[in-house]
């Protein structure tokens, strides 16, 4: 459920309609509705009550803007992050600390230290020379580092080959296989508190079997640990958790996911780490653009929009369904083509869709936007970078400006010999 309905004929985000938004921010713009985020993140947690022992840390690469990890944080949510200017941005958005894992395969050694002096709750490491030089590092400060190790149980996510990370050719994580032997070798280090394992297998599961299969070869894994000796207190599960994009997709919901939790972890005997991501933020967001013109085409009309690809980049990338609905529809229906202008024949977010008939000056929207939109926009073609606003009840703020393309030049230097 969110919180984006028809009011009186017209789109509304929570008790704002979007065209008031479309007037005074502009077009294209991304809006978000805290409603939908709290809901979201209560649902998920309640999804978990039969698991005893839970740690919920917000995927900030779905959605870093601050105004949302503010709510989360209030929804008391930690965050996963992959790169210290994340974790700077779950701690500036109130974010415990303690509640922060750094994920990523790609850690630098300055990004390990920053991260040990900002205090973080868990590394979640992904080769043994990673946890070496975390080792290293805590010791030279007096600490201990905690971590887990993460592992790559070759399981096949049945997702996008973009967003799937738990096959053996996947760059994350360490094969199964030979965890226990690297795990045996840094749980003697000085330095590191190797305390559990960590798997994630990928992005927008629609099924729940190659979780359990995972899962159960976490626990396999585990009994395997102790029997050699070895203290098991943590496990991360990761994310992954799909959401309905397309009209009558039915993933699994939080719920499901929980009650397969509690069967497969009931004899683990420690505490379970979350990463949700997609599935708190996904549809708590909308991509609103205006229609620029209504192109003849060969078979079906190009509705030409002032959104591009660089605002919202999931479909050039992953081939990815967004339902396009229009702000004030008039119930009629058309077959068309919707398109950004940027100079790529990737830039087209729907193909012979039947939609809202609309004319130039219309506003639409594509739904489901608020994960992996505005995080992953660029300044291409010298767009200036898209806005975010975050809805609460009547009220709205702009919660990220327009980034003007002459703002983003005023970076760049020409150097004195071609002057």
């Amino acid at each position: 459920m969110d919180y984006f309905a028809l009011q009186n004929g017209e789109l509304y985000a929570e008790d704002v309609p979007l065209s008031r938004i479309a007037g005074e921010v502009g077009t294209p713009v991304y809006v978000y509705s805290a409603a939908t985020l709290r809901r979201h993140a209560r649902v998920f947690r309640e999804g978990l009550a039969a698991v005893p022992r839970v740690h919920c840390a917000f995927a900030i690469k779905a959605n870093p803007n601050l105004a949302v990890l503010r709510v989360l944080a209030q929804e008391g949510f930690g965050a996963d992050v992959v790169s210290v200017g994340e974790m700077k941005r779950a701690l500036a958005s109130g974010m415990a600390a303690k509640d922060i894992v750094f994920s990523g395969v790609g850690k630098s050694r300055a990004e390990l230290a920053a991260a040990l002096d900002a205090g973080i709750g868990q590394f979640n490491l992904e080769l043994e020379e990673e946890g070496v030089v975390l080792a290293q590092l805590a010791a030279e400060r007096g600490m201990t580092a905690p971590a887990v190790l993460r592992v790559n149980p070759d399981v096949d996510a049945g997702t996008h080959e973009k967003i799937s990370t738990g096959k053996a050719e996947n760059k994350f994580g360490l094969p199964i296989d030979q965890a226990p032997e690297i795990f045996a070798r840094l749980a003697k280090l000085p330095g590191l508190n190797l305390r559990g394992v960590a798997v994630h297998i990928g992005s927008q599961l629609t099924s729940l079997d190659p979780l359990e299969a995972a899962f159960n070869r976490i626990g396999a894994l585990v009994r395997e640990l102790r029997a050699a000796g070895h203290a098991v207190t943590h496990v991360d599960l990761g994310g992954g958790l799909g959401v309905p994009y397309r009209p009558g997709e039915e993933p699994p919901s939080p719920a499901d996911f929980g009650a397969m939790v509690a069967r497969v972890t009931k004899d683990w005997d420690v505490a379970l780490m979350f990463e949700p991501g997609r599935v708190i933020a996904a549809n708590a967001g909308v991509f609103m653009t205006q229609v620029l013109w209504v192109k003849p085409g060969v078979t079906h009309p190009w509705v030409i929009v002032d959104g591009a690809m660089n605002d919202l980049a999931r479909v050039a990338m992953y081939d990815a369904y967004h339902a396009v609905e229009a702000v004030r529809p008039s119930g009629e229906m058309i077959t068309a083509n919707v398109a950004g202008p940027v100079c790529e024949s990737s830039d087209v977010f729907a193909k012979a869709r039947k939609i809202d008939t609309v004319k130039t000056g219309d506003l639409i929207v594509l739904r489901s936007a608020g994960a992996y939109g505005a995080t992953m926009a660029s300044t291409y073609n010298s767009r200036p970078l898209v806005p975010e606003v975050l809805v609460e009840g009547a009220n709205y703020a702009v919660v990220a400006g327009r980034i003007a393309a002459e703002t983003i030049m005023s970076e760049e230097n020409v150097p004195d010999w071609l002057k």
